[in-house]
C-alpha cells in the first residue's frame, strides 16, 4: 500500500494555468508538474517545505506550462526534465510553443528525457503510465497514476466541462476528441482529472456533463 498522495496547486498568471508539486506522504522527494510563469510562487513553496524535486513533467510545451522550466532546473539541477517525444521541439522555438506572440519568447532547456506512448515513468514513490493525446497540441501526454483512485495529471487536453482549445498550431479537435474518447474516458468514472487550468473533474463527470465530448 503507498502512501497518500499530496498534491499542491500554484496558479500561474496571467493563463491561470495549474502546477501541480505531488508527493507522498512522508517523503521529501516531489514532482513538479507543467511549472507555470510564476517560478518565484513554486520555488518558495518547495522551498517552505523542505521539497527536493525529483522529476520535472510537462505535460504540453506551451509557454504558460514550460515558463517555469528554467528556474526548476536552475534550482535543481539533478532533476530530469520530461516532455513527449512529438511535443520537444516547443521547448526551444517561442513561436511554436505561442509565447513569442504574446511577447514573452519563452525558451526552456532541451529536456533530459522524452516520453512516448505506453511508457513508464518512476520517480519520487510514483509510477505513471505515459499517453499521447494530440490536438490541442501536436505530441500532448497525459500521466497516469493508478492509485486508488485513478489520477490522471492531464494538462489541456479535458477540463471540467471544456476542452483543450484546437485552434493553435498543430491542432485538432478530431484528434483530441478520439484521445479523450480512448484513453481518458475508458478509464473508471471515478479517475480524478488535475487539469491544466481550472477545477479537478473525474472522468465520470465529464462523459455525463461535457458539451464537447459526451459519453
Amino acid at each position: 500500500m503507498s502512501a497518500a498522495m499530496q498534491v499542491h496547486t500554484i496558479v500561474s498568471m496571467p493563463f491561470q494555468e495549474n502546477t501541480y508539486v505531488v508527493w507522498r506522504t512522508g517523503r521529501r522527494d516531489v514532482l513538479v508538474i507543467d511549472p507555470g510563469l510564476e517560478p518565484d510562487a513554486i520555488l518558495a513553496f518547495l522551498d517552505e517545505q523542505s521539497l527536493d524535486v525529483a522529476a520535472i513533467l510537462n505535460t504540453h510545451g506551451h509557454g504558460d506550462h514550460i515558463g517555469g522550466n528554467e528556474a526548476m532546473k536552475a534550482r535543481f539541477p539533478h532533476a530530469p526534465l520530461l516532455i513527449g517525444v512529438n511535443e520537444s521541439a516547443l521547448l526551444t522555438d517561442p513561436d511554436a510553443n505561442m509565447s513569442a506572440p504574446f511577447g514573452i519568447a519563452i525558451i526552456s532547456p532541451p529536456a533530459d528525457r522524452l516520453v512516448n506512448e505506453d511508457d513508464i515513468v518512476e520517480y519520487a514513490g510514483f509510477r505513471l503510465e505515459v499517453r499521447e493525446i494530440p490536438g490541442h497540441s501536436p505530441g500532448h501526454v497525459v500521466f497516469v497514476l493508478r492509485d486508488e483512485p485513478i489520477v490522471v495529471f492531464g494538462g489541456d487536453v479535458l477540463f471540467r466541462g471544456s476542452v483543450g482549445r484546437c485552434d493553435l498550431p498543430g491542432g485538432s479537435f478530431e484528434r483530441l476528441e478520439a484521445g479523450i474518447r480512448t484513453k481518458l474516458y475508458t478509464l473508471p468514472d471515478d479517475t480524478v482529472v488535475y487539469p491544466g487550468h481550472g477545477p479537478v473533474t473525474t472522468v465520470g463527470h465529464e462523459k455525463r456533463t461535457n458539451p464537447f465530448v459526451t459519453a
